[in-house]
Protein backbone atom coordinates (compact mmCIF):
# COMPACT_ATOMS: atom_id res chain seq x y z
CA UNK A 1 0.00 0.00 0.00
CA UNK A 2 1.08 3.29 -0.68
CA UNK A 3 2.39 5.46 2.28
CA UNK A 4 -0.16 8.04 3.22
CA UNK A 5 1.20 11.41 2.91
CA UNK A 6 0.82 12.02 7.04
CA UNK A 7 2.77 8.97 7.40
CA UNK A 8 5.93 9.73 4.59
CA UNK A 9 6.79 13.55 5.82
CA UNK A 10 7.16 11.87 9.55
CA UNK A 11 9.24 9.25 8.30
CA UNK A 12 10.83 12.49 6.52
CA UNK A 13 11.22 14.42 9.54
CA UNK A 14 12.49 11.45 11.88
CA UNK A 15 15.63 11.04 9.08
CA UNK A 16 16.13 14.43 8.75
CA UNK A 17 16.96 14.03 12.77
CA UNK A 18 19.22 11.31 11.91
CA UNK A 19 20.69 13.31 9.76
CA UNK A 20 21.04 16.50 11.91
CA UNK A 21 22.80 13.95 14.89
CA UNK A 22 25.00 12.73 11.73
CA UNK A 23 26.48 16.30 11.18
CA UNK A 24 25.83 18.24 14.03
CA UNK A 25 27.18 15.81 16.84
CA UNK A 26 24.31 15.79 19.05
CA UNK A 27 23.99 12.58 21.15
CA UNK A 28 21.70 9.65 19.63
CA UNK A 29 20.94 6.61 22.16
CA UNK A 30 23.86 4.39 22.83
CA UNK A 31 24.47 1.96 19.83
CA UNK A 32 22.20 3.41 16.91
CA UNK A 33 22.33 6.13 14.57
CA UNK A 34 19.24 7.74 13.88
CA UNK A 35 16.73 9.41 15.66
CA UNK A 36 16.35 8.68 19.66
CA UNK A 37 13.44 6.07 20.79
CA UNK A 38 11.29 9.04 22.38
CA UNK A 39 11.45 10.72 19.01
CA UNK A 40 10.00 7.85 16.91
CA UNK A 41 7.70 7.19 19.97
CA UNK A 42 6.75 11.08 19.80
CA UNK A 43 6.22 10.58 15.47
CA UNK A 44 4.01 7.21 16.30
CA UNK A 45 1.69 8.70 18.78
CA UNK A 46 0.74 12.22 16.76
CA UNK A 47 0.34 10.34 13.95
CA UNK A 48 -2.59 8.21 15.68
CA UNK A 49 -3.92 11.22 16.84
CA UNK A 50 -4.11 12.72 13.48
CA UNK A 51 -5.53 9.98 12.33
CA UNK A 52 -8.65 10.66 13.43
CA UNK A 53 -11.60 10.45 11.26
CA UNK A 54 -12.43 14.13 11.29
CA UNK A 55 -9.75 15.11 9.65
CA UNK A 56 -9.87 12.38 6.49
CA UNK A 57 -11.52 15.80 4.19
CA UNK A 58 -9.85 18.48 6.35
CA UNK A 59 -6.13 19.66 6.23
CA UNK A 60 -3.98 19.52 8.91
CA UNK A 61 -0.95 21.48 9.62
CA UNK A 62 1.70 19.96 12.92
CA UNK A 63 4.96 21.24 13.42
CA UNK A 64 7.01 20.20 17.15
CA UNK A 65 10.29 21.85 17.46
CA UNK A 66 12.83 22.15 20.25
CA UNK A 67 12.96 26.01 21.26
CA UNK A 68 16.74 25.96 22.34
CA UNK A 69 18.13 24.02 19.13
CA UNK A 70 15.37 24.80 16.47
CA UNK A 71 15.18 20.81 15.78
CA UNK A 72 12.26 20.20 14.00
CA UNK A 73 10.66 16.74 16.00
CA UNK A 74 7.88 16.62 13.89
CA UNK A 75 5.90 17.84 11.11
CA UNK A 76 3.17 17.57 8.69
CA UNK A 77 2.41 20.06 6.02
CA UNK A 78 4.94 22.70 8.01
CA UNK A 79 4.79 24.60 4.71
CA UNK A 80 1.49 25.18 3.97
CA UNK A 81 -0.10 28.15 4.50
CA UNK A 82 -2.84 27.90 6.50
CA UNK A 83 -5.86 29.74 8.53
CA UNK A 84 -5.15 30.62 11.64
CA UNK A 85 -7.83 32.38 13.08
CA UNK A 86 -7.12 34.00 16.85
CA UNK A 87 -3.34 32.44 16.14
CA UNK A 88 -2.82 35.85 14.33
CA UNK A 89 -2.72 37.62 17.65
CA UNK A 90 0.73 35.54 18.11
CA UNK A 91 1.77 37.87 15.76
CA UNK A 92 -0.08 41.10 16.24
CA UNK A 93 0.82 41.02 20.09
CA UNK A 94 4.34 40.84 19.56
CA UNK A 95 4.81 43.94 17.18
CA UNK A 96 2.92 46.11 19.26
CA UNK A 97 5.19 45.38 22.35
CA UNK A 98 8.39 45.57 19.94
CA UNK A 99 7.08 48.87 18.77
CA UNK A 100 5.03 50.54 21.50
CA UNK A 101 6.87 48.98 24.73
CA UNK A 102 5.13 47.20 27.55
CA UNK A 103 5.11 50.58 28.99
CA UNK A 104 2.73 52.43 26.29
CA UNK A 105 -0.35 54.04 26.97
CA UNK A 106 -3.27 55.63 25.48
CA UNK A 107 -4.18 58.96 26.19
CA UNK A 108 -8.06 60.27 26.60
CA UNK A 109 -8.14 64.00 26.77
CA UNK A 110 -10.64 67.07 27.09
CA UNK A 111 -9.48 69.88 25.51
CA UNK A 112 -10.46 73.76 24.85
CA UNK A 113 -9.53 77.17 22.96
CA UNK A 114 -12.12 78.93 24.22
CA UNK A 115 -11.74 82.23 26.55
CA UNK A 116 -12.54 81.72 30.38
CA UNK A 117 -15.12 84.20 31.82
CA UNK A 118 -16.01 82.94 35.16
CA UNK A 119 -17.34 79.74 35.20
CA UNK A 120 -18.40 80.11 31.11
CA UNK A 121 -16.06 78.73 28.69
CA UNK A 122 -16.78 80.68 25.34
CA UNK A 123 -16.27 78.13 22.77
CA UNK A 124 -16.09 74.23 22.15
CA UNK A 125 -15.28 71.59 24.07
CA UNK A 126 -12.57 68.64 22.58
CA UNK A 127 -13.24 65.33 23.46
CA UNK A 128 -9.53 63.58 21.88
CA UNK A 129 -9.00 59.63 21.93
CA UNK A 130 -6.06 58.03 20.69
CA UNK A 131 -7.82 54.57 21.05
CA UNK A 132 -8.40 53.18 24.44
CA UNK A 133 -10.32 50.23 24.61
CA UNK A 134 -10.42 50.01 28.64
CA UNK A 135 -12.47 53.28 28.95
CA UNK A 136 -15.28 52.62 30.92
CA UNK A 137 -18.52 54.83 31.52
CA UNK A 138 -16.80 55.29 34.37
CA UNK A 139 -13.85 56.78 33.04
CA UNK A 140 -15.90 59.18 30.91
CA UNK A 141 -17.26 60.33 34.33
CA UNK A 142 -14.32 60.98 35.79
CA UNK A 143 -13.23 62.93 33.07
CA UNK A 144 -16.54 65.49 33.31
CA UNK A 145 -15.37 66.20 37.26
CA UNK A 146 -11.82 67.07 36.40
CA UNK A 147 -14.00 69.67 33.81
CA UNK A 148 -16.50 70.65 36.97
CA UNK A 149 -13.54 70.87 39.02
CA UNK A 150 -11.63 73.21 36.75
CA UNK A 151 -14.36 75.77 37.79
CA UNK A 152 -16.09 75.23 33.89
CA UNK A 153 -19.83 74.99 34.51
CA UNK A 154 -21.26 76.32 31.16
CA UNK A 155 -19.91 75.79 27.75
CA UNK A 156 -21.17 78.03 25.07
CA UNK A 157 -20.26 76.29 21.78
CA UNK A 158 -19.90 72.15 21.07
CA UNK A 159 -18.98 69.30 22.38
CA UNK A 160 -16.24 68.24 19.41
CA UNK A 161 -15.22 64.24 19.15
CA UNK A 162 -12.02 64.22 17.75
CA UNK A 163 -11.40 60.38 16.62
CA UNK A 164 -8.35 61.49 14.23
CA UNK A 165 -6.08 59.59 15.89
CA UNK A 166 -7.18 56.58 13.72
CA UNK A 167 -8.92 56.89 10.19
CA UNK A 168 -12.33 56.15 10.04
CA UNK A 169 -12.93 52.50 8.28
CA UNK A 170 -14.19 51.03 11.20
CA UNK A 171 -14.71 47.65 10.06
CA UNK A 172 -11.99 45.27 8.49
CA UNK A 173 -12.40 44.60 4.70
CA UNK A 174 -12.71 40.64 4.92
CA UNK A 175 -15.40 40.86 8.26
CA UNK A 176 -18.83 39.43 7.71
CA UNK A 177 -21.95 41.67 7.87
CA UNK A 178 -23.69 39.28 9.50
CA UNK A 179 -20.75 39.30 12.75
CA UNK A 180 -21.24 43.12 13.26
CA UNK A 181 -24.28 42.70 15.75
CA UNK A 182 -21.59 41.03 17.78
CA UNK A 183 -19.01 42.07 19.96
CA UNK A 184 -16.42 40.32 18.50
CA UNK A 185 -16.74 41.79 15.55
CA UNK A 186 -17.19 45.79 17.35
CA UNK A 187 -16.27 48.68 14.78
CA UNK A 188 -12.72 50.32 15.83
CA UNK A 189 -12.44 54.13 16.48
CA UNK A 190 -10.11 56.31 18.55
CA UNK A 191 -12.74 57.06 20.90
CA UNK A 192 -14.63 54.05 22.12
CA UNK A 193 -16.26 53.03 25.33
CA UNK A 194 -16.44 48.92 27.09
CA UNK A 195 -19.13 48.09 29.21
CA UNK A 196 -16.95 46.16 31.66
CA UNK A 197 -13.39 45.31 32.76
CA UNK A 198 -13.12 42.45 29.87
CA UNK A 199 -12.66 45.71 27.82
CA UNK A 200 -14.68 44.59 24.96
CA UNK A 201 -14.53 48.07 23.38
CA UNK A 202 -17.65 49.18 21.12
CA UNK A 203 -20.02 46.95 23.09
CA UNK A 204 -22.88 47.73 25.13
CA UNK A 205 -24.68 45.31 27.61
CA UNK A 206 -28.00 44.44 27.20
CA UNK A 207 -29.60 42.26 30.25
CA UNK A 208 -33.26 41.11 29.69
CA UNK A 209 -34.99 39.83 32.87
CA UNK A 210 -38.86 38.29 33.79
CA UNK A 211 -41.63 40.23 34.26
CA UNK A 212 -45.33 39.07 34.85
CA UNK A 213 -46.41 36.56 32.72
CA UNK A 214 -46.86 36.79 29.20
CA UNK A 215 -45.54 41.14 29.58
CA UNK A 216 -42.86 42.49 28.56
CA UNK A 217 -39.58 41.59 30.14
CA UNK A 218 -37.27 44.06 32.23
CA UNK A 219 -34.93 45.54 29.63
CA UNK A 220 -31.64 47.28 30.98
CA UNK A 221 -28.20 48.30 29.43
CA UNK A 222 -24.79 48.75 30.84
CA UNK A 223 -23.99 51.36 30.76
CA UNK A 224 -26.84 53.20 31.35
CA UNK A 225 -27.67 55.10 27.91
CA UNK A 226 -30.21 56.14 25.73
CA UNK A 227 -27.76 55.79 22.25
CA UNK A 228 -29.61 52.16 21.61
CA UNK A 229 -32.93 52.45 21.48
CA UNK A 230 -34.35 49.44 22.47
CA UNK A 231 -37.32 47.59 20.79
CA UNK A 232 -38.88 45.03 23.14
CA UNK A 233 -40.81 42.21 21.49
CA UNK A 234 -40.30 39.68 23.76
CA UNK A 235 -42.99 38.21 26.52
CA UNK A 236 -41.93 36.84 30.29
CA UNK A 237 -42.38 32.97 29.83
CA UNK A 238 -42.02 29.49 31.09
CA UNK A 239 -38.59 29.13 29.17
CA UNK A 240 -35.99 31.61 28.19
CA UNK A 241 -35.34 31.56 24.49
CA UNK A 242 -34.89 35.04 23.96
CA UNK A 243 -32.59 37.06 20.81
CA UNK A 244 -30.97 39.90 21.39
CA UNK A 245 -29.95 42.07 18.11
CA UNK A 246 -28.91 44.84 16.49
CA UNK A 247 -30.32 45.77 13.07
CA UNK A 248 -27.70 45.95 10.55
CA UNK A 249 -26.42 49.38 10.32
CA UNK A 250 -28.57 51.12 12.99
CA UNK A 251 -28.53 51.14 16.98
CA UNK A 252 -32.26 49.77 17.29
CA UNK A 253 -31.57 47.11 19.15
CA UNK A 254 -34.25 44.35 18.68
CA UNK A 255 -35.53 41.68 21.79
CA UNK A 256 -37.44 38.39 20.23
CA UNK A 257 -38.31 35.38 22.02
CA UNK A 258 -39.56 34.36 25.71
CA UNK A 259 -37.57 35.32 28.99
CA UNK A 260 -38.01 32.99 31.83
CA UNK A 261 -34.56 34.00 33.87
CA UNK A 262 -32.11 36.79 33.03
CA UNK A 263 -29.88 37.09 30.01
CA UNK A 264 -27.22 39.20 28.96
CA UNK A 265 -26.03 39.38 25.23
CA UNK A 266 -23.23 41.78 24.69
CA UNK A 267 -24.35 43.89 21.89
CA UNK A 268 -22.17 46.40 19.42
CA UNK A 269 -22.92 50.03 18.62
CA UNK A 270 -22.58 51.54 15.23
CA UNK A 271 -20.18 54.99 15.39
CA UNK A 272 -18.31 54.06 18.56
CA UNK A 273 -17.01 57.74 18.43
CA UNK A 274 -20.50 59.01 18.68
CA UNK A 275 -21.39 56.54 21.59
CA UNK A 276 -18.22 57.60 23.66
CA UNK A 277 -19.21 61.82 23.07
CA UNK A 278 -22.81 60.92 24.36
CA UNK A 279 -21.59 58.94 27.79
CA UNK A 280 -19.16 62.26 28.30
CA UNK A 281 -22.14 64.79 27.96
CA UNK A 282 -24.37 62.36 29.45
CA UNK A 283 -21.84 63.05 32.84
CA UNK A 284 -20.68 66.63 31.69
CA UNK A 285 -24.53 67.40 32.71
CA UNK A 286 -24.65 64.79 35.88
CA UNK A 287 -21.27 67.24 37.39
CA UNK A 288 -23.31 70.38 36.88
CA UNK A 289 -21.68 71.61 33.22
CA UNK A 290 -24.00 72.28 30.44
CA UNK A 291 -22.92 72.11 26.79
CA UNK A 292 -24.86 74.30 24.94
CA UNK A 293 -23.94 73.71 21.24
CA UNK A 294 -24.80 70.25 19.82
CA UNK A 295 -22.23 67.41 19.13
CA UNK A 296 -20.07 67.81 16.05
CA UNK A 297 -17.24 65.89 14.60
CA UNK A 298 -13.25 67.74 13.78
CA UNK A 299 -9.77 67.65 14.54
CA UNK A 300 -8.32 69.17 17.90
CA UNK A 301 -6.73 72.74 16.78
CA UNK A 302 -3.19 73.02 17.33
CA UNK A 303 -2.22 74.84 20.68
CA UNK A 304 -5.68 73.69 22.63
CA UNK A 305 -5.45 73.41 26.60
CA UNK A 306 -6.19 70.18 28.26
CA UNK A 307 -8.61 70.75 30.87
CA UNK A 308 -8.74 67.13 31.75
CA UNK A 309 -6.59 63.50 30.91
CA UNK A 310 -6.98 59.89 31.29
CA UNK A 311 -4.19 57.53 30.97
CA UNK A 312 -4.81 53.97 30.22
CA UNK A 313 -4.05 50.63 31.73
CA UNK A 314 0.12 50.10 30.20
CA UNK A 315 0.46 47.97 27.46
CA UNK A 316 2.08 45.66 29.90
CA UNK A 317 -1.19 45.30 31.65
CA UNK A 318 -3.37 44.99 28.91
CA UNK A 319 -1.43 42.22 27.57
CA UNK A 320 -3.39 39.69 30.07
CA UNK A 321 -7.65 40.48 29.36
CA UNK A 322 -6.10 40.74 25.32
CA UNK A 323 -4.13 37.18 25.06
CA UNK A 324 -6.19 35.59 28.22
CA UNK A 325 -9.45 36.21 26.54
CA UNK A 326 -8.52 36.88 23.06
CA UNK A 327 -9.92 40.23 22.55
CA UNK A 328 -10.50 40.98 18.83
CA UNK A 329 -11.25 44.26 19.31
CA UNK A 330 -7.61 45.26 21.27
CA UNK A 331 -5.63 43.28 18.50
CA UNK A 332 -7.35 46.27 16.04
CA UNK A 333 -7.07 48.93 18.09
CA UNK A 334 -3.46 47.54 18.36
CA UNK A 335 -2.51 46.99 14.86
CA UNK A 336 -3.99 50.92 13.61
CA UNK A 337 -1.78 52.05 17.39
CA UNK A 338 1.73 50.39 15.75
CA UNK A 339 0.57 52.03 12.44
CA UNK A 340 0.69 55.39 13.75
CA UNK A 341 3.47 55.04 16.18
CA UNK A 342 5.27 54.01 13.22
CA UNK A 343 4.47 55.73 9.85
CA UNK A 344 2.66 58.69 11.43
CA UNK A 345 -1.04 56.87 10.04
CA UNK A 346 -3.60 55.19 12.21
CA UNK A 347 -4.70 52.73 9.62
CA UNK A 348 -4.69 48.93 9.03
CA UNK A 349 -2.75 49.26 5.68
CA UNK A 350 0.37 51.36 7.94
CA UNK A 351 -0.26 48.44 11.12
CA UNK A 352 0.09 45.64 9.18
CA UNK A 353 2.68 46.49 7.02
CA UNK A 354 4.82 47.25 10.67
CA UNK A 355 3.35 43.28 12.42
CA UNK A 356 4.17 41.86 8.87
CA UNK A 357 7.86 43.60 8.94
CA UNK A 358 8.57 42.17 12.44
CA UNK A 359 6.95 38.79 12.05
CA UNK A 360 9.70 38.35 8.62
CA UNK A 361 12.07 39.83 10.81
CA UNK A 362 11.67 36.69 13.02
CA UNK A 363 11.08 33.62 11.46
CA UNK A 364 7.34 34.25 9.52
CA UNK A 365 8.88 34.12 5.50
CA UNK A 366 5.26 33.58 4.31
CA UNK A 367 2.02 35.59 5.30
CA UNK A 368 -0.92 37.55 4.28
CA UNK A 369 -2.27 39.65 6.92
CA UNK A 370 -5.99 41.55 6.60
CA UNK A 371 -6.12 42.69 10.22
CA UNK A 372 -4.91 41.84 13.56
CA UNK A 373 -7.13 39.34 15.03
CA UNK A 374 -7.46 36.71 12.76
CA UNK A 375 -11.28 37.14 11.95
CA UNK A 376 -10.21 37.57 8.38
CA UNK A 377 -10.40 34.09 6.37
CA UNK A 378 -7.51 35.86 4.06
CA UNK A 379 -5.41 35.55 7.12
CA UNK A 380 -2.44 32.93 6.56
CA UNK A 381 0.62 31.62 7.29
CA UNK A 382 2.63 28.30 8.06
CA UNK A 383 2.84 26.50 10.75
CA UNK A 384 6.36 25.84 10.34
CA UNK A 385 7.05 29.29 10.22
CA UNK A 386 4.85 30.22 13.24
CA UNK A 387 7.35 27.69 15.41
CA UNK A 388 10.27 29.44 14.04
CA UNK A 389 8.56 32.58 14.91
CA UNK A 390 8.09 31.60 18.38
CA UNK A 391 11.32 29.88 19.17
CA UNK A 392 12.89 33.16 18.17
CA UNK A 393 10.69 35.50 20.54
CA UNK A 394 12.58 33.50 23.61
CA UNK A 395 15.01 35.74 23.03
CA UNK A 396 13.38 39.48 23.32
CA UNK A 397 13.92 40.95 26.41
CA UNK A 398 10.49 41.05 26.97
CA UNK A 399 9.38 37.92 26.60
CA UNK A 400 8.24 36.91 30.19
CA UNK A 401 5.89 39.64 30.29
CA UNK A 402 4.38 38.37 26.94
CA UNK A 403 4.92 34.67 27.54
CA UNK A 404 2.74 35.35 30.50
CA UNK A 405 0.10 36.56 28.95
CA UNK A 406 -0.80 33.48 26.60
CA UNK A 407 -3.66 31.43 28.34
CA UNK A 408 -2.49 28.75 30.63
CA UNK A 409 -3.71 24.92 30.28
CA UNK A 410 -6.03 24.14 33.09
CA UNK A 411 -6.07 26.83 35.32
CA UNK A 412 -9.11 27.77 35.90
CA UNK A 413 -8.68 32.00 36.76
CA UNK A 414 -9.95 33.19 34.07
CA UNK A 415 -6.95 35.98 33.78
CA UNK A 416 -4.97 33.06 34.08
CA UNK A 417 -6.29 29.72 32.20
CA UNK A 418 -8.03 32.23 29.36
CA UNK A 419 -9.41 30.34 26.81
CA UNK A 420 -7.56 27.06 27.77
CA UNK A 421 -9.37 26.76 31.16
CA UNK A 422 -10.92 24.03 30.72
CA UNK A 423 -8.83 22.26 28.63
CA UNK A 424 -6.52 19.72 29.86
CA UNK A 425 -6.99 19.68 33.58
CA UNK A 426 -5.29 17.18 35.39
CA UNK A 427 -3.11 15.97 33.01
CA UNK A 428 0.57 17.09 32.20
CA UNK A 429 0.12 19.76 30.20
CA UNK A 430 -2.08 21.64 32.90
CA UNK A 431 -0.09 24.43 34.32
CA UNK A 432 2.66 23.89 31.83
CA UNK A 433 1.34 24.59 28.06
CA UNK A 434 1.14 28.62 27.27
CA UNK A 435 -0.46 28.85 24.04
CA UNK A 436 -2.78 30.28 22.30
CA UNK A 437 -6.19 29.43 20.98
CA UNK A 438 -8.18 30.27 17.49
CA UNK A 439 -11.66 29.68 16.28
CA UNK A 440 -13.59 30.29 13.30
CA UNK A 441 -16.26 27.93 11.77
CA UNK A 442 -14.40 24.61 10.39
CA UNK A 443 -10.85 26.45 11.46
CA UNK A 444 -9.25 25.93 15.02
CA UNK A 445 -6.00 26.18 16.24
CA UNK A 446 -3.60 25.99 18.77
CA UNK A 447 0.01 27.41 19.12
CA UNK A 448 2.64 27.47 21.50
CA UNK A 449 5.01 26.93 24.47
CA UNK A 450 5.17 22.85 26.73
CA UNK A 451 8.34 22.13 28.70
CA UNK A 452 8.52 18.41 28.51
CA UNK A 453 8.82 15.55 30.79
CA UNK A 454 12.63 16.01 29.97
CA UNK A 455 12.32 19.81 30.67
CA UNK A 456 13.26 20.24 27.19
CA UNK A 457 11.22 23.64 26.08
CA UNK A 458 9.29 23.03 23.13
CA UNK A 459 7.51 24.95 20.66
CA UNK A 460 4.68 23.44 18.51
CA UNK A 461 1.71 24.67 15.64
CA UNK A 462 -1.48 22.67 15.56
CA UNK A 463 -3.71 24.16 12.57
CA UNK A 464 -6.86 22.42 11.52
CA UNK A 465 -8.51 23.93 8.30
CA UNK A 466 -11.83 22.60 6.61
CA UNK A 467 -13.11 20.15 8.99
CA UNK A 468 -16.59 19.07 8.43
CA UNK A 469 -18.67 19.18 11.99
CA UNK A 470 -17.83 18.97 15.86
CA UNK A 471 -14.79 21.23 16.65
CA UNK A 472 -11.61 18.68 17.16
CA UNK A 473 -10.26 21.02 19.72
CA UNK A 474 -9.16 17.62 21.35
CA UNK A 475 -7.04 16.60 19.13
CA UNK A 476 -4.80 19.46 19.67
CA UNK A 477 -4.90 18.90 23.32
CA UNK A 478 -4.09 15.45 22.90
CA UNK A 479 -0.90 16.69 20.70
CA UNK A 480 -0.25 19.31 23.08
CA UNK A 481 -0.85 16.62 26.49
CA UNK A 482 1.67 14.30 24.29
CA UNK A 483 4.68 16.98 24.72
CA UNK A 484 4.30 17.64 28.04
CA UNK A 485 4.76 13.44 28.37
CA UNK A 486 7.28 13.73 26.01
CA UNK A 487 11.26 12.01 27.00
CA UNK A 488 13.98 11.93 24.36
CA UNK A 489 15.56 8.88 25.78
CA UNK A 490 12.62 6.45 26.21
CA UNK A 491 8.78 5.89 24.33
CA UNK A 492 6.04 7.24 26.95
CA UNK A 493 4.47 3.57 28.80
CA UNK A 494 1.18 5.03 29.18
CA UNK A 495 -0.12 8.11 26.78
CA UNK A 496 -3.09 10.51 28.84
CA UNK A 497 -6.04 9.72 27.14
CA UNK A 498 -8.83 12.82 26.59
CA UNK A 499 -12.24 12.47 25.65
CA UNK A 500 -13.02 12.91 22.07
CA UNK A 501 -15.08 16.53 21.52
CA UNK A 502 -19.06 15.87 21.14
CA UNK A 503 -20.36 15.57 17.34
CA UNK A 504 -22.57 16.52 15.08
CA UNK A 505 -22.84 20.20 16.12
CA UNK A 506 -22.58 19.29 20.25
CA UNK A 507 -19.50 21.00 20.49
CA UNK A 508 -19.70 24.73 20.39
CA UNK A 509 -17.55 26.23 17.09
CA UNK A 510 -16.30 29.22 18.72
CA UNK A 511 -13.23 29.82 20.85
CA UNK A 512 -14.71 30.22 24.61
CA UNK A 513 -14.13 34.16 24.45
CA UNK A 514 -16.58 34.01 21.66
CA UNK A 515 -19.07 33.13 24.10
CA UNK A 516 -20.83 35.80 26.55
CA UNK A 517 -21.00 35.24 29.47
CA UNK A 518 -18.17 32.54 29.41
CA UNK A 519 -19.83 29.06 29.00
CA UNK A 520 -17.26 26.67 28.44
Amino acid sequence: MRPSRRTTLSVSALLLTGLTWATTGSAAPAGALGPAPGVVDLVKDIDQILGDARLTPARAGVVVRSAVSGEELYAVDSGKILTPASNTKLLTSAAAVENLGLDFRFTTSVLSTGRRAGSALAGDLYLRGTGDPTMLAADYDALAAKVAASGIKVVTGRLVADDTWFDDVRLGTDWAWDDEPYYYAAQISALTASPDTDYDAGTVIVSVAPGSAGKRPKVTTTPETDYLKIDNRAVTGAETDVTIERLHGTNTVVITGTVADEQQEWVTVDDPTGYAASLLRAALARHGVRVLGGTARAATPEGAAVVASHESMTLRELLVPFMKLSNNMHAEILAKAIGRKVSGAGTWGAGLAAITSFAKANGVTTLSLRDGSGLSRMDGFTPGDLTRYLAALRAKPWFDAWYGALPIAGQADRMVGGTLRNRMRGTPAAGNVHAKTGSLTGVTSLSGYVTSADNEPLVFSVMLNQYLSGAPRDIEDRIAVRLAQFRRDAPVDTVVQLKQAPQDGDAPELECSWLKPAQC
